[in-house]
């Protein structure tokens, strides 16, 4: 692949040739990619350190914490962002490999419908996340986890384990949910803003 092509993907990742997409890829990449980054670590790097139960022993705790977390929050929400930026990232392959360039994406029809898929597998995949999410990790932390040691043989099967700082992950939980319902209605937006142009109604170049 010669420089050419490589420059023609990494402008058309960074700059869509929608005034929406733009705006969602300024979204995407600093706004979420930041409070993931830093106050995602803030609020999730040592929860596994001060997860505690009753009967105060390593693998019980341990045992425990992993019954608590199947996936780690940070894990799973790393794993969206990358999963996200699959579909975009390759039309944008495919748009550098043709030598089609932003402005002209859109004026021809079968690259717009290639976009407009990619986009609808954006929103697939946001929903599918969301999805998950909340089968995860539910939509509120409570402070206190029931632990299931049946599988363990223990003369007590449930034991009592404290959550640290269930109430910050409960607000993380939802700033979380709201960008991602905010990434679906971005990508919605894009959609009717391509075939607006694709009409006529919003024709201007975008800049």
């Amino acid at each position: 692949m010669s420089l050419n092509y490589i420059k023609n993907f990494y402008e058309g990742c960074l700059r869509p040739p929608t005034v929406i997409g733009q705006f969602h890829t300024l979204f995407f990449g600093s706004v979420r990619t930041f409070f993931l980054g830093v106050l995602g670590f803030a609020v999730y790097g040592n929860e596994a350190l001060h997860f505690s139960c009753d009967r105060d022993k390593r693998e019980i705790n341990l045992y425990c914490y992993n019954q608590f977390r199947p996936i780690t929050p940070q894990v799973f929400w790393a794993l969206q962002l990358v999963t996200v930026l699959v579909p975009g990232a390759l039309f944008h392959l495919y748009a550098a490999c043709k030598n089609i360039d932003q402005e002209e994406i859109l004026q021809r029809p079968v690259s717009t419908g290639f976009y407009i898929i990619s986009v609808l597998l954006r929103i697939i995949l946001e929903v599918l996340a969301f999805w998950l999410q909340s089968h995860l990790f539910g939509f509120l932390v409570d402070p206190v986890y029931m632990c299931d040691l049946s599988a363990l043989a223990k003369i007590f099967n449930i034991s009592k384990c404290m959550v640290p700082g269930h109430f910050e992950k409960t607000i993380f939980l939802s700033a979380m949910y709201t960008f991602t319902i905010i990434t679906i209605l971005l990508c919605i937006a894009e959609i009717f803003e391509i075939l607006f142009r694709r009409l006529g109604y919003l024709n201007q170049p975008v800049t």
